[in-house]
């Protein structure tokens, strides 16, 4: 099987969130979908290994703020290659409480959902959520996981449900450039990697510069 052909599907770029008791968490998510219209109902593919899984299973009720191509790519790093086991992923980030759920500012709309039932799979758990709230925040088209691989050059964590590990593989028998080992950000700027300013950071994760390694 190629599974390169799920890549002709169409995907969005989201940040999945809930709270831990008081405080919030969340991870970048790209397998989100509207299942009906009335009433409103919406499925969310959570990784096992996503803390965000199990704070959902126990509050269950979720957030989805839905990325545009104007939101900051930091975003997708800070919420997809870190774990909210050990960062509080929402610190200094700009969000606001809808319905109870911590929904991010800088996205083009958002949904609010409370689990009405669940699916487990050998690796992810599908939330099917009813819609409570919603939004559209901003004009800007929403991002695309297309837009995040080609324009941002960023790639899929590995909890993603489409990530494929000839990325890795792919990155690795490209010619040599400066690749971020946190996020897997390939630099391509006009600007030769060594004479970047020492407080350059990764646009995706945020990492500093000492992060990129030569591949």
């Amino acid at each position: 099987m190629n599974k390169k052909v799920f890549r002709n599907l169409s995907y969005g770029v989201y940040v999945v969130s809930t709270l831990d008791e008081e405080r919030p968490v969340g991870c970048t998510a790209n397998s989100v979908m509207q299942i009906t219209s009335d009433p409103a109902t919406v499925a969310i593919s959570m990784n096992h290994d996503n803390y965000t899984n199990a704070c959902i299973a126990k509050t269950g009720t979720f957030a989805v703020s839905i990325l545009s191509e104007s939101s900051d790519p930091g975003l997708i790093g800070t919420f997809g290659f870190q774990s909210g086991k050990t960062a509080n992923k929402f610190d200094g980030v700009s969000h606001s409480i809808r319905d109870g759920m911590p929904v991010l500012n800088d996205c083009c709309g958002y949904i609010v959902c409370r689990v009405i039932d669940k699916m487990e799979t050998s690796s992810h758990t599908v939330f099917l959520g009813e819609v409570t709230d919603g939004d559209v925040l901003s004009p800007a088209p929403a991002m695309t996981y297309a837009y995040y691989h080609n324009v941002i050059k960023g790639k899929s964590p590995k909890n993603a449900p489409t990530y494929l590990p000839e990325e890795d593989t792919a990155q690795a028998a490209a010619p040599a450039k400066w690749v971020c080992s946190v996020c897997g950000y390939v630099y391509d700027g006009e600007i030769p990697f060594e004479d970047l300013p020492d407080d350059y950071t990764c646009p995706v994760c945020r990492q500093p510069k000492s992060k990129f390694v030569r591949k």
